[in-house]
């Protein structure tokens, strides 16, 4: 196991329906085809949280010269992971991705990576996923591609929270733990964030 930490956070409601359609269709895991999208409106309780996004890049764990781990501050023993074949999720054991690289874009954006153990293997990325079923948003892994929105997250300082602990959106959707569905994204509207997330460092960066 890669990383630990602290007790489960309280839940918003998931986004569902039509604002869910500004992240198209799902695809496949393995899919490197980007999503059908339209930009989304900027909730209103979420404009104040932008500006700091430009900032964060300041960060050496931000730079894409370094990986970390990801911790869910507030969680119990358990650490971000991209699944094979399946989902973003917490985990208390070894499976999966676990060993992340954001690899910034500009604009506060980034492109996150993720490998296996201590950098092994070519990565994949997280990319935004709508099951088209009512159900949340989510994050899967697919290749990577810049220029696809759906993989270009914003990274930015969680407001009043402690050395590298973040928010991370995609397109005004939150990444946020839900007791019913596990980690999801959701839009935020006059809420704030329900989660936030401390970024570990652990070591350079794979080269490639």
């Amino acid at each position: 196991m890669l990383v630990r930490r602290w007790l489960a956070a309280a839940g918003l409601a998931v986004l569902t329906g039509a604002a869910a359609t500004l992240y198209g269709a799902s695809a496949s895991a393995g899919d490197a085809a980007p999503a059908t999208v339209l930009p989304a409106a900027v909730p209103p309780g979420a404009a104040a949280l932008a500006a700091p996004a430009a900032r964060a890049s300041a960060d050496p764990v931000l730079s894409g010269k370094r990986r970390v781990t990801i911790v869910r501050v507030g969680s119990f023993e358990s650490g971000l992971s991209l699944l094979d074949g399946g989902r973003l999720a917490e985990v208390d054991d070894d499976r999966g991705r676990q060993v992340f690289v954001p690899t910034p874009l500009g604009a506060g954006e980034y492109l996150i990576k993720a490998y296996y153990g201590g950098g092994a293997g070519q990565p994949v990325c997280w990319q935004a996923r709508n099951p088209d079923n009512g159900q949340p948003l989510y994050v899967a892994g697919a290749a990577c591609r810049a220029d696809d929105p759906a993989q270009r997250f914003a990274i930015a300082p969680a407001p009043g929270g402690g050395a590298r602990e973040y928010l991370v959106s995609n397109r005004w959707a939150y990444l946020r733990d839900s007791a019913r569905s596990g980690l999801i994204l959701e839009e935020l509207g006059d809420a704030p964030p329900a989660s936030s997330f401390r970024f570990n460092d652990t070591g350079p960066a794979p080269r490639r």
